[in-house]
């Protein structure tokens, strides 16, 4: 395309172009001194880097900054994508003079969104204006990648502010002013530009003849043949012809109208799409087709304006709870710890609380709020709420209820950030202006609306925030190293588990490279990692499995079976929906497509006598509790032959002894050049298709990464820095960490997946938490109606804290102060997963390593098994030493979180792979009791403690 039609929007849309291109970028000095709480707000825009934040915040700027700051409106509408909340500022504002009707350029100018042009603007005769709309749409998309560095967002939005043919010169500046800030938006830019070819004046030749009188089509010709540049050609039309560039004109209409290639000009063309896969993930959850569709629209496509109309019609609606609380954990997952608020003080010091926004914009942003309610409106999307002075009517609620709103607690069970409905009713009692409610208004018939619920664990009780947290004076038991983030937007942070290289100080949390599931997802999964996403079709349970790759972005996908989320199960005569878990006797079970997928527990007959109860055993088919192990092909040690065989082993698939009492490596499988080292594993696939090899075959490694810190040590107690160096010095594995004198010597421990281990090193190396001192001997109590056995003759260890009431793990003899879930899992998926994975099994060790990434304080660590019922039994515990009562809860609150996010199937955790294949989860929890501490003489629970003691100890002293 050739003829420069910036200079016909430049004429015709009164100085809009112009303003565009001399902004400031914060677009905050339009903001007039007579409004410093608008100025005020709008300097907030350049802090916000997350897309939620920002929605939310766009929300709320009409009511810091009037309809009569248009200059403003119409900055921020052309600067930031998706914020046009303002009639006159939306992103088609400057194309509506293109329209060719009257009628047509008068709607689209009070419209707030392209839908609302539909019903008048056809887009077959107003294929100008809905070209520039699209364009607009795209630039929009593409320019949002420069973030705040205004010279790469200039050029990027000269490529897109007019119609003409972007020129070498414009393409050239965005690649050197952007290339280093964004590639994704050099990307965009670039499959922009691609569609359209620089093309020939004369290409434009067959539009003079459309020119009215035939002195201009001669001119026209005359002008094309003979003039190069865009605003000679612009310059020579206007003169010669005698009239202005007007769209209703057939001339200036043809230039309009060739000026695109098909695919451009082609108002069914979409924009690029901004794909949010974590979002994608939540829209399957919502119990409307309306908001499922609004949903599906927003996270193919953020650019689109379709998030105001879900904002008003579903994020506050109580049917949709399901879906927004699914929404605000890929936004904003609740993490642990609250700490360093100026305003929201009474939010600080909370180190075992779970908050999904505890950051400096959101403690500004409660100020804000009670500034802008002092004013006697608290407006919403959907309602007005007129209150009385807030400044004297119950100031501490409402201040409270400001920073509520904004830090957001979140409770474990429901997730969600809604105050207390007896709190709501309260303080609109008493401070909402009665006079100013609407007519059939009451404060009880608004709470309906904004609190519906008033249950413990489910609302957030306002009364908490009133005061100091208790904690506020004890030096800090509990560290976040990762809330908030200090990595960069396009890095993970982990905690520092691994120590730091001798004589070196290293901080007590990493920054791990990582893929946003889609271009417009603050989702973050870490690269290498295997993720699970909703297809881009956008049917209903056809996902995919991708990889995210050192580029940064999700690569080598491939599609899994479809499954029919339609299909119900029949239980008693009942029908149970898809993800719906239930109870049939003791077995936890779920539906899956329209299979019920139960564990294996073995229930007490209710009816049953005395007798009937004392014999029980707890074990699969009724086996008798005699502990004569036996190993099984899937890696796992089971107490009998009769337990392997219950399960599913034939004879020919399991041999007497335990796992680890077999060398794998007798004899030697591998080839000459290399060595057979023991990979002792418990696979979750299915053995007849996917083996499971306790041994690797290695060769001796020619180089290794000094640098690379993850300790292991040999069986010489002589430690080294990573695994590879290990084997280059051909020295053997004894367990992974770093070396420990207390395992010096062997000194035997029962595990509690019934493995001996030599050391309390080598359980720990392997996930596994110690049950007793000793070999193991006894089979561990597995119901509760269980009978006498073994276990009566082992001697247990203290309890690492008295003010503990501690949990019995399935299988395990003692108890411990942790928190436990016992999780139900689908292996039809973990079969597949399998299959997109080369053929490589499923292990617990998989499992437990994703599931690590999400205990976010160093204090607290995961440990897990098979259980013999097969259900994945995940642990996780202190580690520190002698643990006090607030370490202890706060493992039972990341157990809590965890157990939330399966039972939900939050994308948070369901997108990783294999924890997609997690259908339900029960949690067990450690209270603590009011028993006052005293030191405990040194047992082997917290023996077992010192060898993760001594790591944290190094993160501590140099974090």
């Amino acid at each position: 395309m050739y003829v420069c039609f910036e200079i016909i929007i430049l004429l015709l849309s009164c100085n809009f172009c112009v303003l565009v291109y001399t902004q400031d970028p914060s677009c905050c000095h339009h903001a007039a001194e007579l409004f410093p709480q608008c100025r005020e707000a709008c300097e907030q825009l350049l802090t916000i880097r997350s897309e939620s934040r920002l929605k939310h915040f766009l929300l709320r700027l009409p009511s810091y900054c009037p309809e009569s700051l248009s200059e403003l409106w119409v900055c921020i509408n052309n600067t930031l994508p998706g914020a046009s909340k303002k009639s006159d500022g939306w992103v088609g504002l400057g194309c509506c003079e293109l329209a060719i009707s009257a009628e047509c350029r008068r709607d689209c100018k009070q419209a707030s969104s392209k839908n609302d042009i539909t019903k008048v603007c056809k887009k077959d005769t107003e294929k100008p204006l809905y070209s520039c709309i699209t364009k607009n749409e795209m630039g929009s998309v593409c320019c949002s990648y420069a973030g705040r560095h205004t010279n790469c967002r200039e050029y990027c939005q000269a490529i897109f502010r007019t119609d003409s043919s972007p020129t070498v010169s414009q393409i050239n500046a965005v690649k050197e002013y952007c290339q280093s800030i964004s590639p994704q938006l050099i990307g965009c830019v670039a499959n922009y530009t691609k569609s359209y070819p620089i093309r020939s004046p004369l290409d434009s030749l067959y539009c003079c003849d459309r020119a009215e009188e035939a002195h201009c089509q001669t001119a026209c010709k005359r002008i094309l043949h003979t003039m190069s540049t865009e605003q000679e050609i612009m310059d020579g039309l206007i003169s010669e012809c005698g009239s202005q560039p007007l769209p209703q004109d057939p001339l200036w209409q043809c230039f309009l109208g060739s000026a695109h290639p098909p695919t451009i000009s082609d108002p069914e063309t979409p924009p690029i799409a901004k794909m949010d896969y974590a979002k994608l993930h939540c829209c399957f959850k919502a119990n409307t087709s309306h908001c499922r569709n609004m949903c599906l629209e927003i996270s193919t496509n953020w650019g689109t304006q379709t998030w105001q109309e879900f904002d008003q019609h579903c994020e506050y609606n109580p049917a949709e709870m399901d879906l927004i609380t699914c929404l605000a954990d890929v936004r904003e997952p609740c993490q642990l710890g609250c700490k360093d608020l100026s305003y929201c003080t009474n939010f600080n010091n909370r180190p075992t609380e779970l908050f999904r926004s505890c950051n400096v914009q959101s403690d500004q942003g409660a100020m804000s709020d009670f500034r802008l309610w002092s004013n006697g409106s608290i407006k919403m999307p959907f309602m007005n709420i007129p209150v009385l002075d807030i400044r004297r009517c119950q100031p501490d609620m409402w201040k409270a209820v400001a920073c509520a709103l904004q830090i957001k607690p979140c409770y474990s069970k429901s997730r969600g950030s809604v105050i207390c409905r007896s709190d709501c009713v309260d303080i609109l009692s008493q401070c909402g202006d009665g006079k100013r409610f609407l007519e059939g208004q009451t404060p009880e018939r608004i709470c309906d609306l904004l609190s519906a619920k008033d249950e413990p664990e489910r609302c957030i009780p306002l009364h908490r925030y009133l005061t100091p947290s208790p904690f506020q004076n004890i030096i800090e038991e509990v560290i976040h190293p990762c809330n908030p983030s200090p990595c960069p937007s396009n890095h993970l942070c982990e905690v520092n588990r691994k120590g730091c290289h001798p004589g070196h100080d290293c901080l007590p949390y990493f920054c791990v490279p990582g893929c946003k599931l889609g271009e417009a997802s603050e989702f973050l999964v870490p690269v290498d990692g295997r993720i699970q996403v909703p297809t881009r079709s956008g049917q209903v349970g056809c996902y995919e499995v991708c990889t995210c790759g050192q580029s940064g972005r999700l690569e080598n996908c491939a599609e899994m079976p479809c499954f029919d989320t339609s299909k119900t199960c029949l239980i008693g005569g009942q029908r149970k929906s898809h993800g719906v878990s239930f109870r049939v006797d003791c077995q936890r079970c779920s539906c899956f497509a329209g299979e019920s997928i139960c564990s294996s527990r073995q229930c007490v007959r209710s009816d049953g006598s005395d007798e009937d109860r004392r014999l029980f055993t707890g074990l699969p088919c009724g086996c008798a509790d005699h502990f004569v192990p036996v190993c099984a092909r899937n890696g796992r040690t089971y107490p009998s032959a009769c337990v392997a065989r219950c399960v599913g082993f034939k004879d020919n698939q399991f041999v007497f002894g335990s796992c680890r009492s077999i060398d794998p490596c007798s004899p030697n499988r591998c080839q000459r050049s290399q060595r057979c080292v023991p990979r002792r594993q418990v696979c979750l696939t299915e053995l007849s298709e996917y083996p499971c090899p306790q041994y690797e075959c290695v060769s001796r490694p020619v180089g290794c990464d000094q640098n690379q810190l993850d300790p292991v040590c040999d069986t010489d107690n002589m430690e080294h820095a990573n695994l590879c160096l290990l084997f280059q010095r051909s020295k053997s594995l004894a367990y992974m960490g770093h070396c420990q004198d207390a395992c010096r010597r062997p000194r035997e421990v029962c595990g509690h997946n019934g493995e001996t281990y030599s050391t309390v090193c080598e359980a720990f190396s392997d996930r596994v938490a110690v049950d007793y001192q000793g070999r193991c001997h006894a089979v561990g109590v597995v119901s509760e109606f269980t009978s006498d056995s073994g276990c009566n003759a082992v001697p247990c260890p203290p309890l690492s804290s008295r003010a503990c009431n501690p949990v019995t793990p399935p299988g395990a003899c003692c108890p411990v102060c942790a928190g436990l879930l016992q999780i139900l899992w689908n292996k039809a998926q973990m079969n597949t997963f399998a299959k997109l994975n080369r053929n490589q099994p499923v292990t617990v060790h998989d499992v437990l390593k994703i599931l690590r990434l999400h205990i976010s304080v160093p204090q607290c660590d995961i440990f897990g098994y098979l259980s013999v019922d097969s259900e994945l039994i995940v642990l996780i515990v202190s580690v520190d030493q002698q643990p006090t009562p607030l370490q202890i809860e706060a493992c039972s609150k990341e157990t809590e979180k965890i157990d939330s996010l399966i039972n939900s199937a939050s994308p948070t955790l369901g997108a990783h792979v294999p924890l997609a294949a997690f259908l339900h989860s029960e949690v067990k929890l450690s209270t603590i009791s009011s028993a006052a501490l005293t030191p405990l003489s040194l047992s082997l629970c917290v023996f077992s403690s010192s060898l993760l003691l001594s790591v944290a100890g190094t993160l501590f002293s140099s974090g």
